[in-house]
């Protein structure tokens, strides 16, 4: 069967996602993906035929597996909407990581590298955002939850994809945010904002961080909010080795998400299969 796609179909995509209360984040990496298909597509009418060609597409012009399958997702999703199940297509099957890139993982030092250099510099917002997303493995879509109210109970209540949980703030950390607010002169709502008064984005947020790479004498592909969740996984597991309660702090719905935080470096992995003594 063919479909044909029309520009207003994207608006009301867009729409069934703000309803399913998908993040914002979700919404706009769906459409651009769902747009980056239409581009390719062009006049061509849509079969399961064509989108296995985009899968191809995707393939042969150096797309990582993960990312063809992430923009299949959005596709097949769009096509739930409207009901064009006949043109979903299968991910492609990737085997398990066994470890991960070692040029990509944040370590504690420099983490902390990041802390020092960004209070040195004297952007202590910056710091001490840096301290509450590694401290608590908050996404940074959830910094907007980091309150004063929260501040003042030690907790803070999480609410996305339909789930709400509660993440406990470290005292020190308390301490801290709460002589930040009265020093902003922030009594209630979000404690990181901006001059004038807006909820910090993760394109600001992003951006900031980038900025002070070079000084904290970090390589720019380790320093992104998200591998501060990750370390924060990581540190956190070790020291209680329950990967069960880690994925309800992380706010995960499969465990075999929050095992991807756990895989250890190549570097972790050879002196592994060294202790193995295998070779004579």
């Amino acid at each position: 069967m063919e479909r044909e796609m029309e520009a207003m179909q994207l608006v009301e995509f867009r729409g069934w996602l703000l309803e399913d209360e998908r993040e914002r984040s979700t919404i706009e990496k769906y459409l651009r993906d769902v747009e980056m298909f239409f581009s390719w597509a062009g006049a061509r009418k849509v079969t399961k035929e064509l989108v296995a060609r985009w899968k191809e597409y995707l393939q042969r012009t150096g797309h990582r597996p993960v990312t063809v399958n992430g923009k299949l997702s959005a596709l097949n999703k769009f096509f739930s909407f409207l009901g064009w199940n006949e043109c979903r297509v299968k991910y492609l099957k990737i085997q398990r990581r066994v470890f991960r890139n070692t040029e990509k993982e944040l370590s504690r030092e420099e983490y902390i590298r990041l802390v020092e250099t960004a209070r040195n510099l004297g952007r202590e917002r910056l710091a001490l955002l840096i301290e509450t997303i590694c401290a608590t493995g908050i996404r940074v879509s959830e910094v907007r939850y980091i309150t004063a109210e929260a501040v003042q109970t030690g907790r803070a209540d999480i609410a996305l994809k339909g789930k709400i949980r509660t993440i406990l703030l470290p005292g020190k950390l308390c301490r801290k945010l709460k002589k930040y607010a009265r020093k902003r002169k922030i009594a209630s709502g979000e404690i990181f904002l901006t001059k004038s008064g807006k909820g910090l984005n993760r394109r600001q947020i992003w951006t900031e961080m980038k900025a002070i790479c070079a000084k904290a004498g970090v390589k720019r592909s380790k320093v992104f909010p998200h591998n501060l969740r990750h370390l924060f996984a990581r540190t956190f597991y070790q020291a209680c080795r329950d990967v069960v309660k880690l994925a309800d702090v992380l706010g995960h719905s499969s465990i075999e998400t929050t095992r991807l935080y756990l895989v250890s470096t190549g570097t972790e992995h050879a002196k592994q299969l060294e202790r193995l003594q295998l070779v004579s």
